[in-house]
């Protein structure tokens, strides 16, 4: 790291409204639909541009600590692959407004990228990631103590249903905290609690074992989380936690071995067990989603899955034409696919929204950007640390933190399409760019 980067980073971490501006980033991204449905999509988008806009100011100010060609290449010609697919695009406007929103999300993780350190992203995600669980218990208890009655969004009106017949998925919360249901908190989403529950559970974690926030603190909010786990009950994230687990344990082991002989023979034996449990899951699929309380569909996922691959089949190769989120007026995605009496607005599986939308060739880009950076994070985590003349240093928790959230993420692209929108697309540029940077200390 250069002396002027060092001085940058120091700067911020003298910054209290950098900090802030940080946790301002996350808490938006993590938790969007707060503001869609309290203060409409207007509003939300009016405080989404005034931070990328604050974002670009940053980012102008420091560049000379980066550049537009030491970015990771796949990024750069998967941006670029979905800019030109405005050319071929089936709905041009969709695909201009994706793009638009796209490079936004971009322009957020490349700056957190270039401005922050390990540590002060940790800090910053741990404070988001508490107001989130904070305010969502806070709200649902709020709904059910007071309201008694579920919440709808405001400024939003379904005139398409009956009274009493607007399907469950459209409320913000479903009045179900004291009753035994899943909990949806702020985020009016059961599923994306779920997630940002699990990314607490890995956020506080590390600081917990890293002393970067005190034991009581950190292992209160820990706790915290991990009952929000537990109210929203996502099979997803139930198999997320178990891809985490293993992933840890392989570390620390990892850690432990010295020898490259060693090492590669815990690769071998990662890979064949890796190759078992592929087969295990096709085997047994049936018991295994049984056991995770769903349905052989996936809860209507395969309907969509079917839905999607029916469309994408007519222009395999480039795709359809970039949208990212799905625009629910917009035609075919205003009557492509329902699950549940509601209109999907996302293919419910990352890898076959790319296709669809970008074809093969986006996919192929797009798996190089996610591979390249799973295997930079997993460096990150398992090899030493070296310090002057070659001196090996001591392995720190926080080095966890890029590897948990990309295979967290990985797990979760499998049945939702967030890893190409908002906070998934953020965190896959974060570490993708610092990662490659070797900046982030």
């Amino acid at each position: 790291m250069t002396e002027s980067r060092i001085a940058t980073k120091g700067s911020a971490l003298r910054s209290p409204t950098l900090h802030a501006f940080a946790a301002l980033v996350f808490f938006t991204l993590l938790a969007g639909d707060v503001f869609r449905y309290s203060v409409s999509w207007y509003g939300w988008g009016a405080i989404a541009l005034a931070q990328i806009a604050f974002c670009v100011v940053l980012l102008v100010r420091q560049r000379a600590t980066w550049r537009i060609s030491t970015l990771p290449y796949p990024l750069l010609a998967f941006l670029l692959l979905a800019i030109l697919s405005l050319t071929w695009s089936q709905y041009r406007l969709g695909t201009f407004l994706g793009i638009l929103t796209t490079i936004g999300t971009i322009i957020a993780g490349l700056t957190l990228a270039v401005i922050y350190t390990r540590d002060e992203l940790l800090r910053a995600l741990g404070v988001a990631l508490r107001l989130i669980l904070g305010l969502s218990l806070a709200f649902e208890l709020f709904v059910s103590l007071v309201v008694r009655a579920p919440v709808l969004p405001l400024w939003v009106s379904y005139p398409q249903y009956a009274e009493g017949e607007i399907p469950k998925l459209l409320f913000w919360s479903r009045n179900e905290l004291l009753e035994g249901g899943k909990i949806q908190g702020i985020v009016g989403n059961s599923s994306l609690l779920g997630f940002v529950a699990l990314l607490a559970v890995i956020v506080f974690a590390i600081q917990f074992a890293a002393h970067s926030v005190s034991r009581r603190w950190s292992g209160f909010w820990l706790v915290l989380a991990v009952v929000t786990v537990y109210l929203t009950r996502s099979a997803t994230i139930t198999v997320a936690l178990a891809a985490l687990a293993i992933t840890v344990l392989a570390v620390l082991i990892l850690r432990t071995l010295t020898t490259s002989r060693a090492r590669s023979l815990f690769y071998t034996g990662m890979v064949a067990i890796g190759v078992a449990a592929v087969f295990a899951v096709i085997a047994f699929s049936s018991t295994l989603l049984a056991a995770l309380g769903k349905s052989d569909d996936l809860t209507g996922r395969t309907g969509i899955w079917e839905a999607v691959i029916e469309f994408g089949s007519h222009q395999p190769v480039f795709g359809s034409g970039w949208i990212s989120y799905w625009i629910p007026w917009m035609p075919p995605f205003d009557t492509l696919a329902s699950a549940a009496g509601v209109q999907q607005l996302h293919a419910h599986n990352a890898w076959l929204d790319v296709w669809m939308q970008l074809g093969y060739v986006g996919l192929a880009v797009f798996l190089l950007l996610v591979l390249g950076t799973l295997v930079r994070t997993w460096s990150l985590a398992v090899d030493r640390p070296q310090f002057g003349a070659g001196q090996p240093g001591r392995f720190s928790a926080t080095t966890l933190l890029p590897l948990l959230v990309m295979v967290a993420l990985i797990v979760q692209s499998l049945a939702e399409s967030r890893l190409l929108i908002e906070y998934g697309l953020m965190f896959l540029v974060l570490w993708a760019v610092s990662t490659k940077r070797d900046t982030v200390a």
